[in-house]
């Protein structure tokens, strides 16, 4: 079983220092010439950016996001390889985040920075996930369902979207349009492309012409909503027996994209480790 994954083009860290310095002087000079919503919203990102340049940078903090039935859950077993987050169809089923890590040194103060409960933190221990391993540095994160009660409540998937460092947005072929959604999260992060990814999920239960229109109708959504070059890809998380798999789907993305490495996932062995102090 495999799981191919295209990350978005890896853009280099030289320069943000300087952007960074920029935007702190536009913060130190503003008041009273700047809106202060706008303001306040940029000392918000500066605070955030300070502290997660602080700690692990051989970690990338990717979350999946989506709303209930969007197979979100199953796509996160998927990847990691064994059942470590629960899966639901008609009620909301994650209300809190968990998370995987392949490579655990330096980890840790990062997941304490994101609040990551104790429980709901697996690594990836074996001998396998050592060496040459494409996922290491990687730390998975399944977002509790925007769509929960609970989530809205205590707002902890929309703290993990402002401070992860790429999010895949988890949609199904019937309510990729959710208005809801769209307008909550796509519309607010439009300009955000390079570190934003639609997965279009459940493809194994399209044809091809489908697939290829629901893509296609996908990407021009996003764009209406001002994400210029959105990066769409199509998944599959299919459930054999009590373990969760994966099969390959076909991949598309916009024409105006650059090119994509493919990542596959190593077969593993064994059960998690679950985060112990």
């Amino acid at each position: 079983m495999s799981v191919s994954i295209t990350p978005p083009a890896t853009q280099p860290r030289t320069g943000l220092g300087t952007r960074l310095a920029a935007l702190s002087r536009v913060v130190e000079l503003g008041p009273g010439r700047v809106n202060p919503t706008l303001l306040k919203e940029s000392g918000q990102l500066l605070s955030r950016a300070g502290d997660r340049l602080k700690l692990s940078s051989d970690h990338t903090v990717v979350a999946l996001a989506g709303g209930t039935g969007s197979g979100k859950s199953s796509l996160f077993n998927a990847v990691s390889g064994l059942e470590l987050s629960p899966t639901g169809v008609r009620r909301p089923t994650t209300a809190r985040t968990h998370a995987c890590v392949w490579g655990l040194e330096g980890a840790g103060p990062l997941l304490d920075w994101l609040q990551i409960q104790w429980r709901h933190r697996f690594a990836r221990a074996s001998a396998l996930d050592k060496g040459d391993s494409q996922l290491h540095g990687l730390i998975l994160l399944d977002l509790p369902d925007h769509d929960s009660i609970r989530a809205l409540t205590d707002r902890e998937a929309d703290r993990l979207i402002k401070v992860a460092d790429l999010v895949v947005w988890v949609l199904d072929p019937q309510k990729y349009a959710d208005a809801a959604m769209h307008t909550k999260y796509v519309a607010e992060l439009a300009g955000h492309d390079a570190v934003t990814v639609f997965a279009l999920n459940q493809a194994d239960r399209l044809t091809r012409e489908e697939l290829a229109e629901c893509m296609a109708d996908l990407t021009a959504l996003l764009k209406r909503e001002g994400v210029a070059s959105p990066t769409v890809v199509a998944t599959s998380a299919i459930t054999p027996g009590a373990r969760t798999a994966s099969r390959p789907c076909s991949r598309t993305r916009s024409p105006s994209a650059g090119p994509r490495s493919s990542v596959s996932k190593p077969t593993w062995s064994g059960r998690p480790a679950t985060w112990g102090r």
